[in-house]
C-alpha cells in the first residue's frame, strides 16, 4: 500500500471528510482492520482566507509548497490536495515536490465519463467556477462541456463557501439557494452537476438536485485510496 500525503486544512471540515472516505474504502476493500497508510499537513486555514479573498496568491504560494514538501518529507508517495481552490496553484505545488499529485479534476472528469455524461454544471469558489484550472482542464483535457451560473448567482455560492461552509455553518436557507443554482443549470442543460468544492458535500444532497451530483471530496477520497492500492 502506498502513502497517501494530504495536504487539508481548507477546510478542516471537509479534510475529516477525506480522512473518513479515504478509510472507509481501504477497510471496504481490504477488509477486517485495515487502514489507510497517510500522513496530514492541515494547514491554518485563518492565514489563507484573507489572502484568497484579496486576491494574494503570490503569498499563498510559499505557504502551500512548504506543507506539500512537508508532506513529501513525512514519507507520502503521492499528493492529494484536499481541496479545488488549491489547485489552482497546483504547478507551483508539483514543480516543488518529486512525488505526483493526485489532480482532482481528474478524478471528477473520470467519475463524470463513468456515468455516461459530457455535460454538467460547475459549482465552487468564484477562482475556480471562473478561471481554468479545474473548470479548463474539465473542458481542454476530458473533453466535458462546462457550464457556471451566472455572475450574481456565482457571488453566492462563492460568499456560502468562505462565510458559512469554511466556518463548519450549514444552513437551510443556504441549501435552498444551492438548490435553486442547480435546477437553472439543470435548465440549461447541466445533466450533472460537479460539486466543485470540497464543502458542498457537507450541504446539499442528491435529492436536493433532479440530476447526478458528483461530490469532488467523495470523488477524490476514494481515487485517492484505490491509488494508493
Amino acid at each position: 500500500m502506498k502513502t497517501i500525503g494530504l495536504l487539508g486544512g481548507m477546510s478542516w471540515h471537509s479534510s475529516l471528510a477525506y480522512y473518513r472516505i479515504i478509510n472507509e474504502t481501504i477497510q471496504a476493500r481490504l477488509g477486517g482492520v485495515h487502514s489507510a497508510r497517510c500522513v496530514l499537513y492541515s494547514v491554518e486555514f485563518g492565514e489563507l482566507d484573507g489572502l484568497e479573498r484579496d486576491d494574494r496568491w503570490d503569498d499563498v504560494v510559499p505557504i502551500v509548497v512548504a506543507a506539500a514538501q512537508s508532506v513529501e518529507r513525512a514519507g507520502a508517495d503521492f499528493l492529494v490536495i484536499c481541496t479545488n481552490t488549491t489547485h489552482k496553484l497546483a504547478d507551483h505545488i508539483q514543480a516543488a515536490i518529486d512525488i505526483p499529485l493526485l489532480h482532482i479534476a481528474d478524478a471528477t472528469a473520470d467519475a463524470v465519463r463513468a456515468a455516461g455524461l459530457a455535460r454538467v454544471g460547475l459549482l465552487g469558489t468564484r477562482f475556480t467556477m471562473e478561471e481554468d484550472y479545474i473548470r479548463g482542464r474539465l473542458t481542454g483535457r476530458h473533453g466535458l462541456d462546462v457550464l457556471v451560473p451566472s455572475e450574481p448567482e456565482r457571488i453566492v455560492v462563492n460568499d456560502v463557501i468562505y462565510d458559512e461552509l469554511c466556518a463548519g455553518v450549514f444552513r437551510d436557507e443556504a441549501r435552498a439557494s444551492y438548490r435553486d443554482i442547480m435546477a437553472r443549470l439543470v435548465t440549461a442543460g447541466a445533466k450533472g452537476i460537479i460539486l466543485g468544492c470540497t464543502e458542498i458535500g457537507l450541504l446539499v444532497r442528491p435529492e436536493d438536485c433532479t440530476v447526478p451530483l458528483f461530490d469532488t471530496a467523495q470523488i477524490h477520497a476514494v481515487a485517492a485510496a484505490e491509488y494508493a492500492l
